[in-house]
């Protein structure tokens, strides 16, 4: 799947201060597969590495998304910019796309400007479970699949 960029500075706080700052790249790393875990995101086999900003993943999954919302999961953490996923998919299908939500926008507005139906916008949630709670709680930087219709 590659690179997928992300805003260092927005997303869910999964690294306590002293980790974000100074904390060794195992525990960071350690820190963001424990949250893969508690979200429930299966995979077969899964290696994260930290270097910086950057997180690779490496290992196996079912299907492709599995393999994004991983990704997704991990990069939409305050202080990773850079997801390389290089998870392998045992079921091969084509990848979604990707949106990062600006000021103003909606789940609506974006199935607007992607499906051209803003009712689709259930489509944009459930591609986004369990990172997404609600429909209304998104924030800028924020990155979704758009899977396809």
């Amino acid at each position: 799947m590659g690179l997928i960029s992300f805003f260092k500075g927005v997303g869910e706080k999964v690294f306590g201060k002293s980790e974000k700052e100074e904390a060794a790249p195992e525990l960071k790393a350690s820190a963001l597969l424990a949250h893969v875990q508690n979200l429930g995101l299966p995979f077969r086999k899964l290696t994260v590495k930290v270097s910086g900003d950057t997180v690779t993943l490496e290992g196996e999954t079912e299907s492709q998304q599995d393999s994004e919302k991983i990704a997704l999961a991990v990069g939409n953490v305050e202080g990773v910019a850079v997801v390389d996923n290089n998870i392998v998919v045992v079921t091969p299908e084509p990848e979604a796309k990707f949106h990062t939500v600006v000021k103003g926008d909606t789940l609506s507005k974006i199935a607007k400007e992607f499906y051209g139906d803003a009712m689709k916008y259930p489509v944009i949630f459930e591609a986004n479970r369990p990172m997404l709670t609600h429909p209304d709680k998104i924030y800028p930087g924020q990155v979704l699949r758009i899977p396809a219709l």
